[in-house]
């Protein structure tokens, strides 16, 4: 005879994941792992790699007949807008455009958001990760695509040299974008985080999962102060800065995971000057 754990927290866990799969409509997909990014540091050879904007969306996965999120979520926008995409994987970011991410998610997560809502959307394909060439090979099958308008493939283009790069990323930022996306040419399709895949930004950011909350002083008594984080390699810190007061009053859960920002890590691998981002919405 199985028995439930004996930890108040796990049985709730347990519970409300058992209601959560016998309710109408729930649905779980088996998304294949995805590529995901390193951190493009200065001075590593540029060869090779084609460049493009890095675009502050919802990560989206179309498996020729459904669109999922990275956490295997399905996405329900209305009929029109998957009407007629082909019958082959692609990997991309919805988006609602530059500094537009609050109204992705929102627009995403809604299982009935208006057909207006949908129409600021744009589904931005950077790869074919079934496609099983380098992604050179990849991005011109890419672009042979027969696709809607709101369809987009990523532009892509080649990078002279480190100044050129630095120069790019100013503009990028300068215009309201996030950041760059580096990819190599050579590259097969990995579904992990790769040196063939690069991010390149203002500042580094990372996820950490919610371990506990720590209760404000001053002028923040009554509210949350801080969230206590662990990194995916267990290490624990404090995450303060950044919230606001909406989100002091009702803070992200103890086990979701958050998005900080940060400059450089210390010798202990503590992040420095860590600031909340966001909650993770796409797992």
């Amino acid at each position: 005879m199985h028995t439930l754990p004996s930890t108040p927290l796990l049985r709730r866990t347990l519970l409300l994941i058992a209601a959560a799969s016998a309710a109408p409509g729930w649905v779980w997909a088996e998304v294949p792992p995805l590529m995901l990014p390193k951190v493009y540091k200065p001075g590593m050879a540029l060869d090779g790699y084609w460049v493009s904007e890095k675009y502050d969306g919802v990560r989206g996965y179309w498996d020729g007949k459904q669109l999922w999120t990275r956490g295997g979520q399905p996405i329900t926008p209305p009929a029109w807008f998957t009407a007629g995409w082909p019958a082959v994987a692609m990997d991309g970011e919805l988006w609602a455009g530059r500094g537009a991410f609050a109204s992705a998610v929102s627009t995403m997560r809604q299982q009935a958001a208006a057909d207006a809502a949908w129409r600021q959307m744009q589904f931005m394909v950077f790869d074919l990760p079934a496609h099983g060439a380098i992604f050179d090979l990849r991005l011109a099958a890419l672009q042979e695509l027969p696709l809607p308008p709101w369809v987009q493939p990523i532009k892509q283009s080649r990078i002279a040299n480190p100044a050129a790069l630095q120069a790019l990323l100013r503009k990028t930022v300068q215009d309201g974008g996030e950041g760059l996306v580096l990819h190599r040419g050579e590259s097969l399709y990995v579904g992990q985080r790769s040196d063939d895949l690069l991010k390149f930004k203002p500042f580094d950011d990372a996820e950490a999962r919610v371990v506990g909350h720590i209760d404000g002083q001053g002028k923040y008594k009554g509210l949350l102060g801080a969230l206590l984080v662990e990194t995916p390699e267990g290490l624990r810190f404090k995450l303060g800065s950044g919230l606001s007061d909406a989100q002091r009053r009702a803070p992200p859960p103890v086990g979701s995971w958050v998005t900080y920002r940060f400059r450089d890590v210390n010798p202990s691998g503590i992040p420095r000057f860590a600031s909340f981002l966001r909650l993770r919405e796409e797992v």
